[in-house]
């Protein structure tokens, strides 16, 4: 195994999380604690999703697919960090780096555009009840979140290839537990405003137009529910949404947090904390937050666990 000193002078080494004290041990395992809630939430969500047909709908297929980008942030993420922990070796070469913020980048992005994508689902749902099925039918659905994963990767491969463009030279430290763009531009030896400009463009892009439209979408859902007569109706309407406004709420902000503050008003515990809780801690409590105040997705979980009651009697 390599150590810090005979490592290649063009890899980056990753700080991690954490200095090593007799703290880290149990900082490891809640990580890891979360990484396999998280796995483990979403991969059941997606399950239940494929095998009930009641929940073959629109809203859960959107929903099926913000599983799967929290699952792939996690697989990302983690497993480096967790080695990073364990061992010496926590470096990763310029290809690794680019590599993962690229996916990262991707996954972010995609779920930015995907959290739009569902509160239009659920305005048309609410606003336009008799034109849903036509509105968001299969193939409009496919074509959706064809886009959103195309334009995700699209915007985050130029982000990459312009960001790992600069010359790192001197310190190859980053003080950060993956390759974050804000503290890999702090290593670079030239003038980064115009990369630091470029990430502010592409934040207002992927945050401030999408969550305008998450915006525009509720105001007009709010207008609707208050017209019903029926509080239960009321209540029914508003529990659809309470869900997507919170997970809106957790990630938008986090991600705003990062990518839309100029430098100078960076430290790298801030944007470890921040980065910790939208790379692990939301793709922890997004399953939860939609299985627990969800009662199809309660019902159906009630479903798969009396059929395994059943199997094991017979």
């Amino acid at each position: 195994m390599k150590t810090r000193n005979e490592t290649s002078s063009a890899d980056f080494i990753l700080l991690g999380l954490l200095s090593r004290t007799n703290v880290h041990v149990f900082s490891l395992a809640m990580i890891l604690l979360a990484f396999i809630t998280a796995l483990s939430g979403n991969a059941l969500l997606i399950f239940l999703i494929q095998v009930d047909s009641s929940l073959h709908t629109p809203m859960y297929f959107f929903l099926s697919q913000l599983a799967l980008m929290d699952i792939c942030q996690t697989l990302i993420v983690v497993p480096k960090m967790a080695v990073g922990f364990q061992t010496s070796d926590n470096t990763i070469s310029p290809v690794g780096c680019g590599a993962q913020i690229f996916l990262v980048l991707t996954m972010g992005a995609s779920e930015c555009l995907l959290l739009a994508v569902m509160a239009y689902d659920r305005y048309v749902a609410i606003c336009n009840p008799l034109q849903y099925p036509v509105l968001l039918s299969r193939r409009v659905c496919l074509g959706l979140t064809s886009g959103v994963w195309i334009g995700a990767a699209t915007d985050a491969l130029i982000f990459t290839a312009s960001v790992m463009h600069p010359p790192y030279c001197g310190s190859k430290e980053i003080n950060h537990f993956f390759c974050e763009v804000p503290a890999l531009l702090k290593l670079s030896c030239s003038d980064t405003s115009r990369y630091e400009m470029l990430l502010f463009v592409t934040g207002t892009v992927l945050l401030l137009i999408p969550s305008s439209i998450i915006l525009a979408s509720y105001a007009h859902i709010l207008a609707a529910v208050l017209r019903i007569k029926s509080a239960r109706g009321q209540q029914k309407a508003l529990a659809t949404c309470s869900s997507h406004l919170t997970v809106v709420g957790m990630f938008y902000g986090a991600a705003i947090f990062t990518y839309m503050r100029p430098s100078s008003y960076h430290s790298p515990e801030q944007d470890k904390i921040v980065s910790l809780f939208y790379t692990i801690v939301t793709p922890v409590l997004n399953p939860l937050i939609y299985s627990l105040r969800n009662k199809d997705v309660l019902g159906s979980l009630r479903k798969l666990f009396g059929k395994c009651r059943v199997l094991q009697q017979n």
